[in-house]
């Protein structure tokens, strides 16, 4: 066994199957390591994403100079 294929952490193989991930929003598992991290795949947050508020308007505002500037 060379140094690279001993595990990061005793007693744990590094070829074991990593425990599957399941979307928050819809349940189907997910592969993607970032998918997996947020825990729901990129179709659900595209969703979440377009269902957030929508932005205020930008209103300009007349203002008074301020003194000794």
């Amino acid at each position: 066994m060379s140094p690279s294929d001993e595990p990061l952490l005793p007693g744990v193989d590094p070829r074991a199957e990593w425990a599957p991930v399941f979307c928050r929003l819809c349940g189907r598992p997910l592969t993607g390591r970032e998918a997996r991290t947020w825990g729901l795949g990129p179709e659900c947050r595209e969703k979440l994403r377009l269902r957030g508020a929508p932005r205020p308007r930008v209103t300009e505002v007349d203002q008074d100079t301020l003194p000794g500037v």
